[in-house]
């Protein structure tokens, strides 16, 4: 078939470039990464033009509005993206960093260093600016990359990709580093995942049913990026006014993306004073609400949540509410109903925050704060690929660090075993 000569043709040349990007100075990594948050800056109103087409062709199709906020690129977002390739190339670069070094009774000494993994394929749906996060860090870390988006962003991804190539040709790298497979649907997913002589790594990031068919067909190492079933629990110790502020947050800021709240738990002995303000501002803001029966008999508006709602990643303004006896109940609802994504507590009690943020099996918790933090440039890491839920070496927001791997390098003089 003349799609699985082309993504074949496509994959073997960026395969070629892994020696070459393997032994790039830092210097030529900054370079690329300065001339592309140049040329996206310049090429705003064609990107801005490319993603429309995307746009108006997914709106005609009756897609939700979350989804179009996700595919949405407008200048604010472009000059974000600018701004964190500028961030990308002040961060420490990881390749050659020695993590551990020893001397052992026999003489050898043995370090243990970072080195690129290879080439590394992302596997997304409909964030273009996905597109530039994978490039930029893939790149800094030594990697190379082959993007596979989602046929809702051709168009995006495709200008995106232009300039990436662009920036690589000024930085004297060679634009087949990073390479764009738009070709043989969901066969060429297929067919791309069985190259495992040619890619190292596979990265998903998309809705549950991609991740799933990702991993079922995979003969390619995976790192699941998988769905955000993000908690809050509003202790009975709450500030309530803290508590109103961080879950209308959570919810409405971007209720999109994978860290965006979707279960509020809510300690019973101030149920009924939390929740008819926090349910005013939710129907203020078009939140649909679904609730347990308790929750039902405070919040008239509420449909009743059924044991599928208590699994689901909504991506859209809707949430569940629980209302729980304690601290307990609470991290064994999440524990049981949560993907080990971002789950936070609002309490003034340290002793309750200590056994959440212990106890809650998470990549990443937390204590009187958005769940929306959860953020490889809010934790400042310049950018992220992604937020791994797996229980691996990377874990939570993966960066510059996480897209690394290591060998050990033993020098000797002459040593023997016996």
């Amino acid at each position: 078939m003349d799609w699985k000569k082309g993504i074949l043709n496509q994959i073997q040349r960026t395969h070629k470039c892994c020696f070459e990007m393997s032994h790039i100075e830092t210097r030529e990594k900054n370079e690329f990464l300065m001339h592309l948050s140049d040329i996206i800056e310049k090429k705003t109103d064609i990107i801005i033009k490319e993603n429309q087409k995307d746009v108006r062709k997914c709106e005609k199709q009756n897609y939700s509005q979350a989804f179009i906020d996700r595919l949405l690129l407008t200048e604010s977002r472009i000059r974000k993206m600018s701004s964190s390739l500028v961030n990308i190339a002040k961060l420490d670069d990881p390749v050659g960093t020695v993590i551990r070094e020893t001397t052992r009774p026999n003489g050898l000494l043995i370090k243990k260093v970072r080195v690129p993994i290879g080439v590394i394929a992302i596997i997304y749906e409909s964030r273009p600016d996905v597109t530039i996060e994978a490039a930029s860090l893939c790149i800094k870390s030594g990697n190379c990359v082959i993007l596979r988006g989602g046929k809702e962003a051709v168009f995006s991804n495709s200008i995106l990709v232009e300039c990436i190539k662009e920036a690589l040709y000024l930085a004297h790298m060679s634009p087949d580093a990073v390479n764009l497979v738009k070709t043989g649907g969901r066969m060429g997913v297929k067919y791309l995942l069985s190259l495992n002589n040619l890619i190292d790594l596979v990265i998903p990031r998309g809705g549950e049913s991609l991740i799933k068919t990702v991993v079922s067909i995979s003969t390619i190492p995976v790192i699941k990026h998988y769905k955000g079933v993000c908690h809050i629990y509003v202790d009975k110790e709450a500030d309530i006014e803290m508590a109103l502020n961080v879950c209308l947050n959570a919810k409405i800021q971007r209720p999109g993306t994978c860290n965006a709240v979707e279960k509020l738990l809510v300690h019973k002995d101030i149920a009924k004073i939390f929740l008819p303000r926090m349910a005013e501002l939710f129907v203020e803001n078009n939140v649909e609400i679904r609730g347990c029966p308790e929750t039902m008999k405070i919040i008239d508006s509420a449909k009743p949540a059924s044991e599928d709602d208590w699994y689901e990643e909504y991506l859209d303004l809707i949430i569940s509410i629980k209302i729980v006896e304690d601290v307990n109940e609470a991290i064994a609802h999440i524990n049981k109903y949560g993907t080990k994504h971002s789950d936070a507590i609002i309490t003034d009690n340290n002793s309750y925050a200590g056994k959440f943020l212990e106890e809650v099996d998470s990549a990443c918790v937390y204590h009187n704060a958005s769940t929306r933090f959860t953020d490889g440039g809010e934790f400042g890491l310049g950018a992220e690929i992604g937020i791994s839920t797996d229980k691996i070496h990377a874990r939570g927001p993966m960066a510059l660090e996480e897209l690394t791997i290591y060998k050990y390098v033993i020098y000797g003089n002459g040593q023997t075993r016996t």
